[in-house]
């Protein structure tokens, strides 16, 4: 099961004690994810089609509970091939088809889907439906269960509304700003989209809408993730501070065998020698490790110091070596190739 369902699933077993919260889930629901049917003598009947079968029931039952109407469900595929069942929620042509426009505050079946309407006009219509802040977190889980989806917070973080016009779409904007959640705006195709990709908004969404149970289970899959991003991070740096550790110890360990076959490490200075015979003995060692064995100590820089000079040393003999035996230089250089 999808993030997603789990949400609708659990979001199917909200519900409110009051009927005007009842009133403006039920619209939410019916503008997000509704179709209309005119048939002849223009007898009207709705259709509402999601994947999700709790959440279908939960809206037949609303649509008995608050209109006392005739309703079918149906299950079936769009494709052939399609995996997901669909579930139907119809009602069919009655009178009281246009009780419920009525008691929604919808005089018409364009206006159950905002066609024609401007923003003012529509917010008008859906005054009488969402009047106090509890009817507005209703409004927005019927929203969501019409409409809405939520990735799997284990990969990308992403809550989306797909609307049927930019009049509800500017009007469900609002209703998220009063939570503050700063929700954005787009398209896909024909599709308008509101979405949030913050993690934290995602989160107060939830709990806006009644989802508590999604909310602990987003955090705590946001919080194990966060946690294994940083050990990641902490070990591929730690990866990465060893293998310098070791290129640079080897590239000493060169230099210093390099003196020791032309000069003899007996011809260096003291500090040098003791600083050289302890990085052939330990090459693997950090600089501040090799610090800590000399007599007397010495820091980071101060070895880093010695190690450098070491190395000029090195490169200096390989010079006046090439120099002194031109045919020996070219013979190994041949070799390398």
């Amino acid at each position: 099961m999808s993030f997603s369902a789990s949400v609708k699933n659990e979001l199917a077993r909200v519900t409110s004690g009051k009927v005007c919260c009842q009133r403006a889930e039920f619209a939410a629901f019916l503008r997000m994810g509704g179709n209309i049917r005119i048939g002849g003598k223009r007898q009207i009947s709705i259709l509402v089609n999601t994947e999700n079968a709790a959440t279908t029931r939960k809206y037949f039952k609303l649509a008995k509970d608050l209109f006392c109407v005739e309703a079918e469900i149906s299950v079936y595929r769009k494709q052939k091939l399609r995996k997901n069942q669909v579930f139907g929620l119809y009602l069919p042509p009655q009178p009281k088809i246009k009780k419920i426009l009525q008691l929604l505050g919808i005089e018409n079946e364009d206006a159950l889907w905002g066609m024609g309407q401007d923003d003012a006009a529509l917010n008008k219509v859906l005054a009488k439906v969402v009047k106090k802040d509890c009817c507005v977190r209703a409004y927005l889980r019927g929203a969501f269960m019409g409409g809405g989806s939520i990735t799997n917070p284990e990969g990308s973080y992403h809550l989306e509304l797909v609307c049927t016009d930019v009049a509800h779409q500017k009007y469900l904007v609002n209703l998220m700003q009063v939570f503050d959640l700063n929700p954005k705006t787009g398209t896909r195709k024909d599709q308008l989209l509101i979405y949030l990709k913050e993690a934290e908004k995602i989160i107060d969404f939830l709990n806006v809408i009644g989802a508590h149970q999604a909310l602990l289970d987003f955090e705590n899959t946001r919080i194990v993730k966060e946690i294994r991003n940083n050990v990641n991070r902490l070990v591929n740096c730690e990866t990465a501070n060893v293998n310098k550790i070791v290129d640079t110890g080897m590239r000493q360990v060169i230099a210093v065998r390099i003196i020791e076959q032309y000069l003899g490490l007996a011809n260096l200075s003291p500090n040098l020698k003791e600083t050289a015979e302890l990085r052939l003995e330990y090459p693997e060692a950090s600089l501040k490790e090799i610090g800590e064995m000399l007599t007397p100590t010495l820091g980071k820089s101060g070895v880093n110091h010695r190690m450098r000079r070491l190395e000029e040393i090195a490169e200096d003999l390989q010079k006046s070596k090439a120099k002194t035996n031109p045919k020996a230089s070219r013979h190994r250089a041949k070799n390398t190739h």
